[in-house]
């Protein structure tokens, strides 16, 4: 009888949880699903890793490749952030080519690399005005339960801890580049930025990490990314009712929260994994 209920009135459904203040998965208000992290999985990749968010699953490939600077920049390499939405991860997706959700979520992250600075794209320079890095860091959605854009941001910050640059050395008499792949550097991380979604049900009633249906039903959604000084990167609110500055007050106060709790995370798998 449940099950008709949420088939035939999901918002009403959605409501009688509420009223109790949970949600039919369980979950309190204000709780996170289980996030699981795993890095290094892909072989072929310079860096990568796999984030589950409740079933929300997205990995993340870094493949570097060597490129000229540009006229504007000579002395900084590239990151080009790509999010793939195929049709096995939601039967909403269709094959062809990038959606405007996964166009959307590709902007995402290019903003919040640069707003961050996660990384000093003058790092990937090797010679200037004539050789640096092109990172591609390609996030494929294979299960989307909602909330993607923090399951990609927390998959593409631990596949750049992942990373790892072959040296690189410009021949004096050929200029070509000769490339040492015995020989690999780490990327030097400078901030950590983590997103923390909320949705926002009957313009009143706040969830943190929406599910899928909790996003079609709710009224407004709100993404805010802080890094570990609790500096504010980036806030994405793709349309919805309007929200007063002290709700998002709120919502930085509790991403801050979320940015500690994801970095620490972040810390344990990689130094789970560190040689000792």
């Amino acid at each position: 009888m449940a099950a008709g209920f949420k088939t035939a009135e999901p918002l009403e459904y959605h409501r009688s949880f509420l009223k109790e203040n949970c949600r039919p998965d369980g979950r309190e208000l204000s709780e996170f699903r289980t996030t699981t992290l795993n890095i290094g999985s892909i072989s072929t990749a310079d860096g990568s890793a796999l984030v589950k968010l409740g079933n929300t699953t997205v990995i993340c490939g870094v493949k570097a490749e060597l490129a000229n600077p540009s006229m504007e920049a000579p002395g900084k390499g590239f990151i080009v952030p790509n999010v793939d939405l195929p049709p096995l991860c939601s039967s909403q997706f269709r094959p062809g080519p990038p959606g405007e959700q996964a166009q959307a979520a590709s902007q995402f992250m290019a903003d919040v690399i640069e707003s961050s600075e996660m990384l000093q794209t003058e790092d990937l320079c090797i010679e200037r005005g004539k050789l640096c890095w092109c990172l591609y860091c390609d996030m494929m959605c294979l299960d989307h339960d909602g909330n993607l854009l923090d399951a990609c941001t927390l998959a593409l910050l631990a596949a750049l801890n992942n990373a790892r640059l072959p040296e690189v050395a410009v021949d004096a008499e050929t200029c070509t580049p000769q490339v040492d792949l015995g020989k690999r550097r780490r990327l030097k991380i400078v901030k950590h930025p983590v997103a923390a979604s909320f949705c926002v049900f009957d313009d009143s009633v706040v969830m943190v990490d929406p599910t899928a249906e909790e996003e079609r039903l709710c009224t407004s959604q709100i993404t805010v990314v802080t890094d570990e000084d609790g500096r504010l990167c980036s806030v994405h609110k793709p349309g919805g009712t309007s929200l007063s500055g002290e709700k998002l007050q709120e919502f930085i106060k509790r991403a801050r929260a979320r940015q500690r709790e994801i970095q620490e995370l972040v810390r344990n798998v990689t130094k789970s994994l560190t040689p000792v």
